[in-house]
């Protein structure tokens, strides 16, 4: 990175969010930027996450990229390895390396309002930026819980995000700590492999059937030469989740059905009635993530698996003790505790306009305009912001949402001209946030008697998006300036606001 390094944007991450945004801009004609990467190749969370038996929940037809269709996806719930390539591709085809800077974590990124410009520390040099796009996403920094005594355990300790691949599980006694979308499919994984399985639950999940087989030779021929069949089957595999959403936002109790086609997945593959009472929620469907395995149940129906229902407490040595005292002597422990998403470690990197970092303005709960734009942080914009995740659909959807507004947002800027920065307006921030917590009520993940990670520390859902993809879409086709303070560097060089 050369020394003193300015460009016009630099956008953090190259994950789904970082690599759209640098697609986004090429095609805006923005060649001026920078992709910061940490890590020594692309790729995000679908890099990080290399864990036996990871894949998505998400059909790959629509989890993609709609301006880079993939007509080869080999199975209709894509591995890991296939994602990963995807991303790959999408980077070389779009011609996006010349402009990726990895090995380059940002150590700390400050609004300097003299020059209306973003000043970036890196681990590979410095550079500024008029503006900056913060993709790093939500499902990147994995959280550890604080277990008392876990410093001093002999044997091996790591998350599933940083599944360590020269230790060998074979033979072994493994812990499992967690049951969310990773673990339900770790389990399966190494089940055949160790020689035990401790399972900590604190929570059962809600698990369906994941109806996933490979794509026929045929249907992949078809897709390459008739593209619109590709089209097709992704607005299919859409249209259905968008008429899914009502049940998740305005009427939970319709849900119930779903719960029945769960219980009858579990009771399949659970004959024990205690087995099966401990892998029951006591909460309405939804309410957490829906997780998909059609393997997770008969992996724990083995005998060498056992569910402990209650949370890990602490270690004494080799031995593990959960909440209600069970103990477990094991060899291994991973996590799969999930990852800070409403406490995003970025945010204690960006220094604001008034000197505040992102995390102390985030302090009472993440808010931003549009799950984009926070008040204080001019020219700085998210990709998978606050209120922007989804419960039953595709993320990319709501990535090009964004991508549309980052669009408009550039527009704006080379409407203005000169040297000129926009910073969301408290009230609009506060009206967008209100609105977003009034439709929030009556959700499924507010009323269905559980705790999520969609909650921040203050029992605020700062994560999830109350409605369909398309009415995100709507609200991010464009920047309305009202919402926005212009902000101007007059020729003696102070910052006014028209």
């Amino acid at each position: 990175m050369a020394e003193h390094e300015h460009v016009r944007v630099a956008v953090v991450g190259s994950g789904f969010g970082g690599l759209g945004a640098a697609v986004r801009l090429r095609r805006e004609g923005v060649t001026d930027f920078v992709v910061l990467e940490r890590a020594d190749s692309v790729g995000g969370t679908w890099r990080d996450n290399s864990y036996p038996g990871c894949a998505c929940d998400v059909p790959s037809h629509l989890y993609s990229f709609s301006f880079a269709p993939n007509p080869d996806w080999p199975r209709t719930f894509s591995g890991q390895d296939h994602i990963r390539a995807y991303l790959e591709h999408v980077t070389d085809v779009f011609r996006l390396r010349p402009h990726i800077r990895l090995n380059s974590e940002v150590k700390r990124m400050t609004w300097d309002g003299q020059q209306l410009r973003w000043d970036i520390e890196t681990a590979s040099g410095h550079l500024s930026a008029d503006l900056v796009v913060s993709a790093t996403g939500p499902l990147s920094d994995p959280k550890i819980p604080d277990i008392p005594g876990l410093d001093s355990f002999p044997g091996k300790v790591f998350h599933s995000a940083r599944w360590d691949h020269d230790y060998d599980l074979r033979g072994k006694r493994v812990a499992m700590v967690g049951t969310g979308a990773s673990a339900i499919q770790i389990v399966p994984a190494v089940q055949p492999l160790a020689r035990q399985v401790t399972l900590f639950q604190r929570t059962p999940p809600w698990v369906l059937p994941r109806v996933d087989r490979a794509i026929s030779g045929a249907e992949r021929w078809l897709h390459r030469q008739l593209p619109f069949t590709t089209q097709a089957r992704r607005g299919l595999l859409w249209g259905i989740r968008e008429l899914q959403v009502q049940a998740f936002t305005k009427r939970p109790n319709e849900l119930g059905a779903v719960e029945q086609l769960a219980k009858r997945n579990m009771a399949r593959a659970i004959k024990d009635p205690a087995l099966r009472a401990k892998l029951t929620p006591d909460y309405r469907i939804g309410c957490k993530r829906i997780l998909l395995s059609s393997t997770y149940y008969p992996a724990l129906a083995q005998p060498n698996v056992d569910v402990v229902a209650s949370g890990l407490s602490r270690v004494e040595g080799s031995t593990l003790v959960a909440a209600d005292g069970t103990e477990a002597q094991v060899d291994a422990i991973v996590f799969g505790t999930g990852f800070h998403v409403t406490d995003m470690p970025i945010a204690d990197r960006v220094v604001g306009a008034d000197g505040r970092t992102l995390a102390e303005a985030w302090k009472g709960g993440m808010e931003s305009l549009r799950g984009a734009s926070a008040a204080g942080f001019p020219n700085w914009m998210t990709i998978i912001g606050p209120n922007t995740g989804l419960g039953n659909s595709s993320m990319i959807l709501m990535i090009e949402s964004q991508l549309n507004y980052l669009a408009d947002f550039v527009r704006q800027l080379d409407v203005l001209g000169g040297r000129v920065a926009l910073d969301a307006r408290p009230s609009a921030v506060r009206d967008w946030n209100q609105r977003v917590q009034e439709r929030m009520q009556r959700t499924v993940w507010n009323t269905g008697g559980c705790t999520s990670w969609y909650v921040d520390a203050n029992g605020r859902n700062s994560t999830i998006w109350p409605g369909t993809t398309t009415e995100f879409r709507r609200a991010t086709r464009r920047v309305d300036l009202a919402e926005y303070e212009v902000l101007r560097v007059p020729a003696h060089a102070e910052v006014t606001a028209v």
